[in-house]
């Protein structure tokens, strides 16, 4: 077994999770940025505050693994390790440090225009996620973020600005990060609703009106460069029934509709899907859709469907009331049984990712792209800075084997950029302890460290995965 001769083998990395600089060269304050570390002891998430206070707390994303002055060291690693594709976001207060401007930060343009040199120095392609979780902290304070429809426009001008300046540079874009995260309890800050409590319908007007600039984007992206590729971005939960009884079946396709089918099937097919019309009815929920809304939406599909899986849960009928229940990726499940958990309580399944692959395709057939996958644990730096991560090379091994087949069953998968590449602070904790890449970074949890680089075991298995092009695992 193959993959194909195009394949995209890479990693990926988040701005506000890598980048530091928090406020150089310009930047303005996004959401992240109010975010300081979550607690071991309480629930992990992160803490957002209002009004940074630097003297009192640490705020991760401020220095990160400072991506922002090391970018040239860490592209040559991956370019070390073969990467065909580097997944990266902007960091849209480098560019509208407010949000609203009229003009754009040249500095912040020019970082990424030495960024996306540098990776095209070694032939790596990038593929640049517009939105991904960094909205300008100023759209969401003086605007409520997506509930105010102006920074629809806001969004579009910023997209444009991306598209016009690097359309000889990057060719793969993705317009929101995990957009369906929007209307969970701990996702509606990505959409810029912190101000104060929102309604159901609230939260849909928002998420809706993330759709029509996604959709916007997408659009305008074609017409500045009818070769640009442009696709959506779903966290993608698997779900199965605890048991074969009809409710716990019944509830799991209920779940798996309005969680993981949902934003795909507005991104791809340009409409609402029946089952959440029936739900906005059901619930009371009647959020403004004008005619002119949907001829949007079918005008600015998407070209190919990317996700992140890391997980898989079980659904049962009684889950609210159940005490057996699974951690994850902003949200949870029942544990199951037959699978085995990271140091975070996540459920690994490598054969998920293949009855992932295939209900995908089958629902959507446009190429799919993994663009995260990974698994966080405790690495251990050894005296002569190497890391023995063999956990992490059978996690991959795993899901690749799986990946092998999807490819076999028929599955259009057009690559694979596992998180990440090289170690960052946790966008759900903070913490730098949970550590995911090939690269080990010398930070821990309080932002201590001297920030030196030490390639992994998996650094060299997976050089050698990406020069056998699958085939030596």
């Amino acid at each position: 077994m193959s993959f194909p001769t195009n394949f995209l083998w890479g990693g990926a990395t988040a701005a506000n999770q890598c980048e530091g600089a928090w406020d150089v060269d310009g930047k303005g304050p996004s959401i992240s940025d109010h975010s300081r570390a979550g607690s071991r002891t309480a629930s992990g998430r992160r803490v957002f505050d209002l009004e940074i206070d630097t003297d009192q707390y640490y705020y991760p994303s401020h220095t990160a693994i400072d991506f922002y002055h090391h970018y040239k060291e860490d592209i040559a690693l991956f370019a070390e390790m073969g990467y065909k594709t580097y997944r990266m976001s902007v960091n849209w207060t480098r560019i509208f440090p407010n949000g609203d401007e009229d003009t754009p930060n040249e500095a912040g343009l020019k970082f990424y225009d030495d960024v996306f040199d540098e990776c095209l120095k070694y032939g790596i392609e990038p593929l640049v996620t517009i939105s991904h979780f960094e909205l300008p902290f100023h759209l969401g304070k003086t605007y409520d973020g997506f509930l105010d429809k102006r920074v629809i426009d806001f969004y579009e001008r910023y997209a444009t600005t991306l598209f016009t300046r690097y359309q000889h540079k990057v060719k793969y874009w993705l317009t929101f990060n995990e957009i369906n995260f929007g209307t969970l309890p701990h996702g509606l800050r990505i959409n810029g609703l912190f101000n104060r409590e929102y309604t159901e319908t609230e939260q849909y007007q928002a998420l809706h009106n993330v759709f029509l600039a996604s959709a916007r984007a997408v659009i305008a992206g074609h017409n500045i460069n009818p070769d640009f590729k442009i696709g959506c971005m779903l966290a993608y939960i698997t779900m199965y029934p605890k048991t074969c009884k009809p409710a716990d079946v019944l509830k799991t396709q209920q779940m798996n509709d309005k969680l993981n089918f949902f934003c795909g099937d507005v991104q791809v097919k340009g409409k609402y899907p029946y089952y959440m019309k029936q739900y906005f009815k059901d619930h009371g929920i009647d959020f403004e859709i004008t005619e002119e809304d949907k001829a949007l939406l079918k005008a600015g599909t998407v070209d190919y469907y990317t996700f992140s899986y890391y997980m898989s849960t079980c659904i049962a009928a009684d889950i609210d009331n159940r005490e057996d229940k699974s951690g994850g990726n902003l949200f949870g499940g029942v544990a199951n049984e037959y699978l085995e958990t990271s140091d975070w309580g996540w459920q690994i399944d490598p054969i998920g990712l293949r009855f992932t692959l295939n209900q995908l395709y089958s629902r959507y057939e446009v190429p799919l792209m993994v663009v995260e996958n990974g698994l966080g644990a405790f690495d251990e730096l050894n005296d002569d800075h190497t890391i023995d991560d063999d956990y992490r090379i059978d996690y991959f091994r795993q899901h690749i084997i799986e990946m092998q087949k999807a490819l076999d069953d028929g599955v259009e998968l057009i690559g694979y950029t596992p998180w990440g590449c090289i170690d960052l602070i946790s966008a759900g904790t903070g913490e730098m302890s949970k550590r995911y890449g090939f690269i080990y970074v010398d930070r821990d949890d309080e932002g201590n460290g001297t920030l030196a680089r030490y390639p992994k075991k998996s650094f060299y298995w997976y050089k050698k995965v990406i020069e056998s092009n699958g085939t030596e695992l």
